[in-house]
């Protein structure tokens, strides 16, 4: 098991980042690769609130740990800091032991810059997970996330 982290600038207030965090619409809209849909199964945003989500491959050759194209994962959140911190315990669904086990992902916001500086911390990732396949995936989340918080900040 191993540990990376990712870090992205975005330009909205902390607020509206959490915001994203805690919100299932808004996690199905951002927390996807390029290449995948996000479905939102169950998301309950409160201390020890369950959450499951799948993330399928759009292109049929795509290979999925849950099923031939789609990762299902749940879990819940383990500490909920508005607009500071996020940490939740995931792993995913799957009958492969190599990729079993719980994971821990926590995001950490703080003021920078007129905006956000969003840090992304995955410990306990299966070794069958390859590290830079774990942060290619994280940081086009983060692009999108920040494409989110961005777009809303100007139509305020």
């Amino acid at each position: 098991m191993y540990s990376t982290q990712v870090s992205r600038h975005v330009n909205a207030s902390r607020a509206a980042v959490y915001r994203a965090l805690v919100d299932a619409d808004a996690i199905a809209a951002w927390r996807v690769p390029a290449g995948m849909t996000c479905h939102v199964h169950d998301f309950d945003a409160r201390e020890g609130g369950r959450f499951r989500v799948s993330l399928t491959y759009d292109a049929p050759a795509g290979t999925g740990k849950t099923a031939s194209r789609t990762d299902t994962y749940h879990g819940h959140f383990v500490t909920l800091v508005p607009d500071e911190r996020v940490v939740e315990a995931l792993e995913f669904e799957t009958a492969d032991p190599a990729l079993r086990g719980m994971m821990t992902m926590t995001t950490t916001l703080s003021d920078a810059d007129g905006g956000t500086d969003v840090l992304v911390v995955h410990e306990g990732v299966p070794d069958a997970v390859p590290a830079a396949d774990n942060e290619t995936g994280t940081r086009m989340a983060l692009a999108n996330l920040a494409r989110l918080v961005e777009a809303d900040r100007r139509s305020e």
